[in-house]
């Protein structure tokens, strides 16, 4: 038997474009013989459709895309994901399912039964889950069909009472396929890899997976879909970030043709997940996965330049060497606005580096516009200190100036704030917190030096005084962020502690962080609480990291919690 996996990109809700990217590769692969091809969670809908799900014409035109696709699904069998309506009048009305094309119309349908709802996840707010579990039987071979999380549920400490697998094995499938909608995280890819060679060794049958791929707001699809034999040796891995699709051959005695890429000696089962911040730890996927979420935002939402306020500092030029990466450098507009406090070098390193990406710049002097705001206000401010009052009508001005050029040209504003800035709150609503999309939100700035050295592997891009010289806001006469928060290299072992790893402050304190007192651990915690209400307001981040700010972090913004 050939089959198939069709590892693809799908637009939430455009179901003319998924369908006829789903009928696309259906051709291909009976063009190449193919008995059966394989398509991801939710492919008609595309993951995740969240509230679209509630809406009775949506689940119309997955149905109507359903019936489109079957009439494809001649000589082919086609398993496909989407939404499936639960008969009964108890319980959530739809159904994650996978259903089974062949012979012009549906031949099985099988539910989903692990339903995550933590992080990012929220699959029990709007399904079922399954009731029945019964293997497909297609072309004298018996199927298991799996949903994503279905596979998961192995290990130590199982999050489900229930495994999927450990029922359909007893009616002695002949392999297994998975479905699959799972997100990017740097340290997601060995992870899974592991989860399915488990999988294979356990139940000593071949598994297809198939991911999807490609940008949904704030989540990442990395693809990676991958094919294991009986004996959980990896015989296909599909590229990260790219779509792909790649036939397989299954044996008659439920063996795979062609050679073993990995043997099932690596690989443990357990979490990837680092007990320090390691800020190069897979940086390549992390810069992919950030081209792909701009490319994608941009594409999907109709708009193709984006514009990036560039203060000469390595978080505004990293933004906007991936953004030029990601939408071409003639794409991407770098606005200089320089301060009565910046410095002439920042300047100079901010042209320098459009210069090398050879990407548009305007310089804008915020000096009169600064000096306006304080004539207007000093009938109020009096004679008060110079304050941080002061020094945020600078970044609003800058704000303000940006979002008005967007607006009146058609660009989306790019923000370019990174974690350990959104996590202490050292950042200023409506100035440098304002954009569309947060590109280096969810990267510690110790990572965001990283991506910097990472862009300049084989070339000078980012000019050089940028990476090596002291971060500053320039909001104030010889300021440094130093002034305001601990070395990046302190704070971010102790940001990543208490928002990945969830250590409260006693366990962060036994861990004896260099650099690190009581005092200061107790001061950083209390800055993070403090500032959720900045955060909630923020544009979506690009998710990169097991635990990122947004949708998948949910902490109340009254509480009394280590403040």
């Amino acid at each position: 038997m050939q089959i198939f996996i069709a590892q693809q990109n799908y637009h939430i809700g455009n179901f003319k474009a998924n369908t006829a990217k789903i009928i696309a590769a259906i051709q291909e692969a009976k063009k190449q013989g193919g008995d059966l091809i394989i398509f991801s969670e939710l492919a008609i809908t595309g993951y995740p459709p969240r509230d679209f799900l509630e809406f009775e014409d949506f689940i119309r035109r997955s149905e109507q895309a359903i019936d489109q696709i079957a009439a494809y699904a001649d000589t082919i069998g086609v398993l496909v994901g989407a939404p499936a309506r639960n008969p009964d009048p108890n319980g959530k009305r739809l159904f994650n399912a996978a259903y089974l094309l062949y012979d012009k119309k549906i031949q099985a349908v099988q539910h989903k039964t692990l339903l995550p709802t933590y992080d990012v996840f929220d699959e029990n707010r709007y399904f079922e889950q399954a009731i029945l579990h019964e293997v497909m039987d297609f072309k004298g071979q018996r199927i298991a069909v799996t949903i994503c999380e279905d596979i998961w549920n192995l290990g130590d400490n199982p999050l489900y009472r229930v495994c999927p697998m450990d029922i359909l094995t007893a009616q002695q499938p002949d392999f297994m396929v998975n479905l699959s909608a799972s997100p990017f995280d740097y340290t997601h890819d060995e992870d899974r890899q592991a989860i399915i060679r488990a999988n294979a060794l356990k139940y000593q049958i071949p598994v297809f997976y198939c991911n999807a791929v490609g940008s949904q707001t704030e989540i990442v699809f990395d693809g990676g879909s991958f094919v294991f034999d009986k004996k959980g040796n990896m015989v296909k891995k599909l590229p990260l970030f790219e779509e792909a699709l790649i036939g397989t051959t299954l044996q008659q005695d439920n063996s795979i043709a062609g050679p073993v890429q990995e043997t099932a000696d690596r690989l443990p089962l357990h979490e990837i997940n680092p007990l320090t911040l390691e800020p190069e730890l897979n940086i390549g996927q992390i810069y992919q996965a950030l081209v792909m979420g701009i490319q994608d935002y941009f594409a999907k939402m109709g708009f193709s330049k984006a514009i990036i306020g560039s203060s000469g500092g390595i978080d505004s030029a990293v933004t906007i060497a991936l953004a030029a990466a990601a939408l071409g450098p003639e794409n991407v507009r770098s606005i200089l606005m320089p301060s009565p406090y910046s410095t002439s070098h920042s300047v100079d390193d901010a042209v320098q580096l459009s210069q090398h990406l050879n990407s548009p710049y305007d310089i804008i002097h915020i000096d009169k516009i600064y000096d306006a705001f304080l004539t207007e206000l000093s009938p109020i401010f009096g004679d008060l200190p110079f304050s941080v009052a002061e020094e945020n009508i600078q970044s609003r001005s800058r704000g303000n100036l940006l979002m008005a050029i967007a607006n009146k040209l058609g660009y989306i504003l790019l923000n370019t704030s990174n974690k350990s800035e959104l996590a202490t709150g050292y950042g200023t609503l409506y100035g440098d917190m304002a954009g569309g999309l947060g590109v280096l939100g969810d990267c510690y700035k110790l990572q965001v030096y990283a991506l910097a050295r990472y862009i300049n592997r084989e070339k000078e891009i980012i000019p050089q005084h940028i990476i090596d010289k002291a971060p500053s806001a320039e909001l104030r006469p010889n300021q440094k962020d130093s002034d305001s928060l601990p070395d990046y290299s302190v704070l971010d072992q102790i940001l990543y502690q208490y928002i990945e790893r969830r250590q409260g402050p006693s366990e962060i304190k036994a861990l004896g962080v260099p650099g690190a007192d009581e005092a200061l651990v107790d001061r950083t915690l209390k800055m993070v609480n403090r500032n959720e209400y900045k955060r909630n307001q923020f544009c979506p981040i690009i998710r990169v990291s097991p635990k990122a700010f947004g949708v998948g972090r949910r902490i109340p913004i009254v509480g009394e919690y280590l403040l």
